[in-house]
């Protein structure tokens, strides 16, 4: 078993934490988190690919251990995030990889992809989306902030941010919800019970507009470039449908698919069966 390093970078005066596995001559993987977790949610996909790939995977700006700087000091946009993550990935000498995606994860990674096409090796998408019918009705209530940001459409987002919301995200669609650490919620809860962190994760939520709008450019990247393509699907996830899994297949026809019998959070139950996935299609 590969040792894990823990670091951090100093990007643009960001603190960026990162975890660092895997012998640095090997083929490099990036692994992008998604909401409202952080890199902590690959603790156990990071030991079953280490032996082959060499792993970073950061804590977003306003997750985790990175620095979460205030709303006046930095303007919490997706475009802002993947700034940050396209300068960390060049400070590390991260010229050509692939990269693991999920949740927010995806269009910050997608985004990558799109202002550095050569740099991207491979994608695997797990329940990250980039297709609307991938959307299902629990946006509902974000999509209304989208149409009227006003106050009280925003503050009806809050329930999304409590403690209850978070372990159902992780605990919906799972057969066995023994089988899930509190570890992991209990942990994302502690990141956002931080003063100004509601605030924050509203403002993206509001912002995640912009990455639908952004759909149709990352689908033409994915028809012009053909990226190698992976998605691994929690297929009870109650937010990213599987249709929008199956629907990468419409623009990278060899795209591969693999559903998987649980939720949002699949690597929490499946990351013995997503790591084999995974190191066999890096490996081809």
């Amino acid at each position: 078993m590969s040792a894990i390093s823990y670091r951090y970078a100093d990007v643009d005066h960001i603190k960026v934490f990162y975890r660092e596995a895997g012998r640095p001559t090997a083929p490099k993987l990036l692994l992008l988190h998604g909401f409202p977790s952080s890199s902590h949610m690959f603790r156990d996909l990071i030991p079953l690919l280490a032996e082959h790939f060499h792993i970073v995977a950061p804590d977003l700006p306003g997750f985790g251990q990175s620095d979460m700087p205030s709303r006046d000091a930095f303007t919490y946009t997706f475009d802002n995030i993947a700034t940050v993550i396209e300068r960390f990935t060049e400070q590390i000498g991260f010229d050509r990889f692939a990269m693991y995606v999920f949740d927010y994860g995806a269009p910050t990674g997608f985004r990558l992809a799109l202002r550095h096409p050569e740099r991207i090796a491979a994608i695997i998408s797990q329940n990250g989306n980039a297709y609307e019918e991938g959307l299902s009705e629990g946006w509902n209530p974000i999509r209304a902030y989208w149409q009227d940001p006003s106050q009280a459409n925003r503050e009806a987002l809050r329930a999304m941010l409590t403690h209850d919301a978070t372990m159902w995200q992780y605990r919906h669609g799972v057969q066995d919800t023994a089988s899930v650490s509190p570890d992991g919620y209990s942990l994302d809860e502690f990141y956002l019970s931080r003063p100004g962190a509601h605030e924050i994760q509203l403002d993206l939520f509001g912002d995640y507009r912009n990455n639908v709008a952004l759909y149709p450019a990352f689908q033409q990247y994915f028809r012009s470039h053909q990226p190698p393509f992976l998605a691994v699907w929690g297929k009870n996830d109650p937010f990213f449908l599987p249709p929008g899994a199956e629907a990468f297949k419409r623009d990278i026809p060899n795209a591969e698919v693999r559903f998987f019998d649980t939720g949002h959070f699949a690597l929490e139950t499946h990351a013995a069966e997503i790591a084999a996935a995974i190191s066999g299609f890096l490996i081809r």
